[in-house]
């Protein structure tokens, strides 16, 4: 158990929100400290989110991913004194930061691989790669290497060699030491090898143990059985993307059985029971995929969205923007996934979401509970959860015609965490068009 399992998430793309050319231009900039002075701290604590998920901060050549160092902070973005100021603000607002870590591939011009094609075999981090000296490069390199995914610009790093994993594991402690951080997103988790994912668990541990708490690692996994890349020798967490897809489709394909089953799957008392207690990071849109205001088919559908997104297990992450519904489809170089912002804005959406975030924050259910599926049809959903202190019935109705549902209080009194409504002994509860309630029973 640590922090982690309350938590409200909020992701930030920090070269997009704060208007960073798309190539690296190396000119000394502090673009990143537009967190602290526009008024991003205040906002991310006041929407009730409690940690922040920074995007790749550390010198690259163009979108973060093809690193060329991870121990500077991105030109365009700052100095590694503003990280530690930008850190220090969201922890004196009582938020958490978890960076984004690529220790799967590396830009060209990363500091290492530049050795390699100066020096060739020569060069000491040679073994960093994987490299056919017999063949060629599209760049003209004398030697062809491994890349992520068939992009060559992203250099495939051997996590077969102990010192490349040796040189990873002081990175994320200099990272702790001199930010402050309180954990790690690993891009491509699924991509890395296993027994290289084990030794950062435990340089993890090590932290934990320094810090009094728990050092998070959170996985970027796609597909599979997620517990593949979980457990003690291995990520805290990873990303749910089953459900990431379930959670649109289902609304958008008025076939809310899709979410159910994947809910069921996942935490249920199916036979399954895959991932109960392993707090998924869930979400409905993210720097990788169309947001969620253009993906969604009738926008009216936000908002009991949302609350399924807040009332399912797992923790919930929101991406800069769509809490004020910013749309943006997926095109190449993901440029309107990822859009320069200025300041936060507030709507009833957001408002919304607030609302949300604190119940779910409020509620032991919610967080630690089980899920038990009450009801489910083509364009509502109704289940349960339920832990030792109390039984939460999350009512989701994506159609614009009021619902009807059964429901068992035993007597007593029902209770909306979200807006405060209360409810004399019902036996009975009605849905309202485009809605989402949190019944505390």
């Amino acid at each position: 158990m640590g922090w982690f399992e309350e938590s409200v998430v909020y992701q930030v793309y920090p070269l997009g929100l704060t208007g960073a050319p798309f190539a690296n231009d190396f000119v000394q900039e502090h673009r990143i400290m537009q967190l602290v002075e526009n008024g991003w701290v205040e906002h991310i604590a006041k929407l009730g989110a409690t940690c922040v998920l920074l995007n790749p901060v550390f010198e690259s050549g163009t979108h973060g991913y093809d690193t060329i160092d991870f121990h500077k902070v991105d030109s365009r973005l700052g100095t590694a004194d503003d990280l530690r100021a930008v850190v220090g603000a969201f922890h004196e607002a009582g938020v958490k930061v978890i960076l984004d870590t690529v220790f799967n591939h590396v830009g060209r011009d990363f500091w290492a691989f530049a050795g390699v094609r100066e020096k060739r075999q020569a060069s000491a981090y040679a073994s960093w790669f994987n490299i056919d000296w017999g063949g060629e490069s599209r760049f003209g390199d004398g030697f062809a290497y491994e890349c992520w995914e068939g992009v060559d610009e992203l250099v495939k790093l051997n996590h077969g060699d102990f010192s490349l994993n040796d040189y990873c594991a002081d990175v994320v402690r200099a990272w702790e030491r001199d930010y402050d951080i309180d954990g790690l997103r690993l891009d491509v988790a699924y991509c890395l090898d296993l027994g290289f994912l084990g030794y950062l668990r435990s340089v993890a541990n090590e932290l934990t143990e320094k810090r009094g708490q728990k050092f998070l690692l959170l996985g970027e996994t796609m597909f599979g059985d997620y517990n593949r890349w979980m457990g003690e020798h291995a990520c805290d967490t990873v990303t749910n993307y089953e459900c990431y897809k379930g959670l649109w489709s289902s609304m958008n394909d008025a076939n809310m059985h899709e979410i159910a089953y994947a809910l069921e799957r996942q935490s249920g008392d199916a036979p399954w029971d895959l991932y109960t207690g392993a707090h998924l990071l869930n979400f409905v849109d993210n720097h990788d995929v169309a947001r969620i205001a253009t993906q969604l088919a009738d926008k009216r559908q936000l908002r009991p969205l949302y609350g399924l997104l807040f009332g399912m297990c797992g923790v919930p992450c929101v991406y800069y923007g769509s809490e004020w519904g910013v749309q943006g489809e997926k095109l190449p170089g993901d440029r309107e996934l990822r859009p320069a912002v200025e300041r936060p804005s507030w709507t009833d959406l957001t408002d919304w979401i607030a609302r949300l975030a604190r119940a779910k924050r409020g509620s032991a259910a919610l967080v630690w509970g089980g899920y038990r599926q009450i009801e489910v049809r083509p364009r509502f959903l109704a289940f349960e959860r339920k832990d030792e202190s109390e039984r939460v019935a999350v009512v989701v109705n994506a159609s614009d015609e009021s619902v009807e549902m059964q429901l068992d209080c035993g007597g007593g009194e029902a209770v909306d965490l979200i807006t405060g409504e209360r409810a004399e002994a019902p036996d009975c509860v009605v849905a309202e068009p485009f809605s989402c309630r949190f019944w505390r029973c």
